[in-house]
């Protein structure tokens, strides 16, 4: 099924889309990626989605990637005497290692590692920002702060703290028990929450042991702050919107989205624009202006993938929220401003053969005006250095193996095929031109260029490019 347009679709699977059906309807709509939340989710009922997807996935013939999002450690407050306190500005209010109910004037704060980081003048967001905090004292089992805003707080509400880096693991108990039982289903990404450092990343590497690929989610201003020390260790990033608009100003978040789209493509490596994007559509069978732009303007920055959250996992129109970000995805790509944007932001290609080789494929195909460009790719990694160069032409990916194909699934442009591999270089080329047609890429008569590594099979060795015309033969077999 060839998706007419390059940016990917991520839909989050929920009580709105967790039958067969719903998940085939979703993947005809233009779902690429299924999200799995395991916030909302057991691992019974994940296994059950995943093999709900595979079922979809072998009726369809196509590669489809699972993405597990982990739910990362989830810092609350204690209890309330009554459920609740009402805390106004300027008050003075103190959090200490008491576990007696609150009130109005302190709370319980069971995270010992929070007492340790902070400092005079940080600042603490209580239930998503709506209560914010300033702290005027901290000492190593209390913390006395001045309410700057006021306002509700209640039973075990989240906190925040933008200016402190937290001395724990991203991989709570439950993350680890979730991740495993995540691997061993064969889901293909697994999205990490909440990190501060590239350690968090290295952490989850250790366990995942190129099982599954690990995307980051960035959504702490420590994280915002070692971006390129992250993405290094990453295999993608996800701009996680919706926290990090909590824990730093608004205003900040598109220029941070823009920052990560760039360093992604700079790196070859997948950005996920997340959060809110059609928000509107829980409830309403359309967006809202602001939403159709604003999931536009991600795609113009080139994002790899945009993400439905709860628009598809709980909304009432699921297949409409995905059928609309396609609509809007191929609109976009159909604008000669795009590939304008899309050309300026090229990068310059890292001094070895594999990047040169992408660089010079991409020229030629962009040059000829080819149907196609063509990778074989055992890892991934050709098609992803394929990616990064942003052709005009279309990318086919061919891979003998599964799991590259569904961890491509997330990636710009790459419409992946999954094939034995080529005996020979005749095969190759040969075999590329006629998966080209039959995929619906190239007529007879066309040219298409075929990027591969030589030896065959040898990950991560790209460099070889061939141009090849496809044969009238091809239709008629």
């Amino acid at each position: 099924m060839r998706r007419l347009r390059r940016a990917k679709i991520v839909a989050t699977l929920g009580p709105a889309s967790s039958s067969p059906d719903m998940i085939a309807r979703l993947f005809a709509a233009g779902a690429d990626v299924f999200r799995i939340n395991m916030s909302h989710t057991s691992h019974d009922r994940m296994r059950e989605l995943v093999t709900m997807i595979r079922s979809v996935e072998q009726d369809t013939g196509r590669p489809i990637g699972i993405l597990v999002d982990l739910q990362g450690p989830k810092l609350r407050l204690g209890t309330f005497t009554g459920g609740s306190a009402q805390v106004k500005n300027g008050d003075t209010f103190v959090l200490d290692s008491d576990n007696a109910p609150g009130d109005a004037a302190r709370a319980f704060l069971p995270h010992p590692e929070i007492f340790a980081a902070v400092e005079p003048g940080h600042t603490l967001l209580i239930d998503d920002g709506k209560v914010r905090l300033t702290v005027t004292e901290a000492l190593p089992s209390r913390m006395t702060t001045r309410v700057v805003v006021g306002g509700k707080l209640s039973d075990r509400k989240g906190v925040s703290l933008p200016d402190s880096t937290i001395p724990f693991s991203a991989l709570a108990e439950k993350d680890r028990s979730d991740l495993e039982a995540a691997l061993n289903a064969g889901i293909d990404w697994v999205a990490l929450s909440f990190i501060q450092r590239p350690e968090d990343i290295a952490e989850a590497k250790k366990i995942t042991r190129g099982r599954a690929s690990v995307m980051a989610k960035i959504e702490k201003p420590q994280a915002v702050n070692r971006l390129p020390e992250i993405i290094e260790l990453a295999d993608a990033l996800m701009v996680a919107r919706g926290d990090l608009g909590v824990e730093m100003p608004l205003e900040k978040v598109p220029g941070v989205q823009k920052q990560m789209t760039r360093l992604g493509r700079a790196t070859g490596k997948p950005v996920v624009v997340a959060t809110q994007m059609l928000e509107s559509m829980i409830n309403s069978p359309v967006p809202t202006r602001a939403e159709v732009s604003d999931v536009a303007t991600a795609i113009f920055e080139g994002a790899d993938a945009v993400m439905l959250s709860a628009e598809s996992a709980a909304g009432q129109f699921p297949v409409e929220a995905v059928t609309t970000m396609n609509r809007i995805a191929e609109e976009v790509e159909n604008d000669p401003i795009y590939r304008n944007i899309i050309s300026a932001q090229r990068a310059q290609p890292e001094p070895t053969g594999a990047d040169a080789i992408a660089d010079a494929a991409r020229h030629i195909a962009d040059t000829l005006d080819l149907a196609a460009v063509i990778c074989w790719t055992s890892s991934g990694s050709t098609g992803l250095r394929m990616a990064r160069e942003r052709p005009r032409p279309p990318i086919v990916a061919l891979s003998p193996n599964m799991s590259t194909g569904r961890r491509l699934a997330v990636v710009w442009g790459v419409h992946c095929v999954v094939t034995e591999d080529a005996h020979d270089q005749d095969d190759m080329v040969d075999r590329a031109c006629r998966i080209a047609f039959k995929e619906g890429f190239a007529k007879p008569g066309q040219r298409v260029i075929v990027v591969a590594g030589v030896p065959l099979g040898t990950p991560g060795a790209t460099n070889m490019l061939r141009i090849a015309y496809v044969g009238a033969e091809v239709a008629e077999e």
